[in-house]
């Protein structure tokens, strides 16, 4: 089961602040638990959406939505992509995992479609 974990942004990932060396320290090590363990298949962290765009569609017609984004508590900060045997799996390595931000914060867990979830339509 492939899932998409996303780290929430916060106000001081919205402006801008990086993480102490001591929480980068921290999650550096994180990720090296989940390589070792054939879990994590990919990770970033994400700028603010001051620097991001969004593209609004309706019809044919397309609208350039300059950051930044408003709800922060809304947005994403950095996301992994994980293969793991089910979501309980995926929740116990989220509940190891350093809290990602100096203050309150959470992170979301999506589980991606499969191919095998298509074979039904």
């Amino acid at each position: 089961m492939r899932v998409m974990v996303l780290v929430k942004a916060t106000k001081d990932s919205e402006v801008g602040h990086m993480p102490s060396r001591e929480l980068m320290a921290a999650m550096g090590a994180f990720n090296e638990e989940l390589a070792s363990a054939g879990v994590m298949r990919a990770g970033e962290g994400l700028k603010p959406s001051s620097q991001g765009k969004r593209v609004a569609f309706k019809g044919a017609d397309r609208t350039v939505i300059d950051g930044p984004f408003a709800a922060t508590e809304e947005l994403v900060a950095g996301f992994w992509l994980w293969e793991v045997k089910d979501m309980e799996e995926a929740l116990a390595w989220v509940k190891r995992c350093p809290n990602p931000m100096p203050g309150p914060s959470e992170i979301e867990i999506r589980p991606l479609y499969e191919e095998s979830d298509f074979s039904e339509v």
